[in-house]
């Protein structure tokens, strides 16, 4: 670096919201994204487990968890 510091070796980078896992072809790493999505199904899924419909709980996946699980892709 231009600082005289050496670079680190790591497995994934964290870039844009994107792990990137180091291998010979082009990867990237998911597990961040699908812990996010259960921990946000979950987090709507105890507030609401009865009190709501089936649709609702559906249309709040859809609207708040989806998009954390398909993004960047």
């Amino acid at each position: 670096m231009s600082d005289g510091q050496a670079l680190r070796w790591v497995d994934n980078i964290h870039y844009l919201g994107v792990f990137i896992s180091c291998s010979t072809k082009f990867s990237c790493s998911f597990d961040s994204a699908k812990r996010s999505f259960y921990r946000n199904f979950n987090a709507i899924f105890g507030k609401v487990c009865r009190a709501a419909s089936e649709e609702v709980v559906l249309h709040l996946v859809k609207t708040k968890c989806l998009p954390i699980l398909l993004y960047a892709l």
